[in-house]
């Protein structure tokens, strides 16, 4: 009998010790890659008038939550290989000493608080100016119309805007417009006049703009978006 409960006693331990825990197992989610961040200045073809460069980008987002930190990368040449500057920062912007006289391309990419990196951005040129040399970017453009945030009859109208250069250098422009809160679609090129014809909107819809004003030297002015609406 004493031979019984001892099967019996060692049946029932291995049935316990197989089982494991009833708990339901925690499986930690997968930490992903933020989102690539995109180059707001300077971009391709800037004349950087002072060698304290300021670089800016548009924010990554993180599924998690991680808190990113941001890595710049500057370089003589399109390769990136050897680096004339390597910078972090945890915000969306980072003022760099440059040398005068210099051309460089710069790109960015952001890794989270987990190691997880995204891809680079895009690769942008720009240069710094010498020592010597007199050039001034071109004055950001001033809206004339339509007015902001107005509404508009019909499905055409014209925009206008004014430039100024304290050089006096001959002024190009390129407008964007889309629907899109930071219109990406160029709609004109390198055109001299002041104003762009649009025509073929949708009723009920919001449009965004921006023109970008360019001198003869290369120095780029940024303009702010502005915004109407049709009827």
């Amino acid at each position: 009998m004493k031979k019984s409960y001892l099967y019996i006693t060692l049946f029932f331990g291995l049935i316990l010790s197989c089982g494991g825990s009833d708990k339901d197992e925690i499986i930690e989610p997968e930490n992903t890659a933020p989102t690539v961040p995109s180059i707001v200045y300077p971009l391709n073809n800037t004349l950087c008038v002072n060698n304290e460069v300021k670089f800016e980008w548009n924010s990554s987002i993180d599924a998690e939550g991680n808190r990113i930190t941001y890595k710049i990368e500057v370089s003589e040449n399109s390769s990136f290989s050897p680096l004339a500057y390597s910078e972090t920062s945890f915000i969306d912007s980072k003022t760099i000493s440059l040398t005068k006289g210099k051309a460089y391309y710069w790109r960015i990419k952001a890794v989270d608080s987990q190691y997880a990196e995204s891809g680079y951005s895009s690769v942008s040129h720009f240069l710094t100016e010498g020592e010597g040399i007199s050039n001034h970017i071109p004055f950001a453009p001033s809206l004339l119309a339509p007015a902001l945030d107005s509404e508009i009859a019909g499905t055409s109208t014209t925009l206008s805007w004014s430039a100024s250069d304290v050089d006096n250098d001959p002024l190009t422009f390129d407008v964007y417009l889309d629907t899109s809160a930071q219109p990406t679609t160029k709609v004109s090129e390198n055109q001299s006049g002041t104003t762009f014809d649009v025509t073929g909107l949708s009723p009920a819809s919001t449009y965004y703009f921006k023109v970008v004003v360019k001198d003869d030297k290369g120095g780029t002015s940024i303009g702010q978006v502005w915004s109407f609406a049709t009827k």
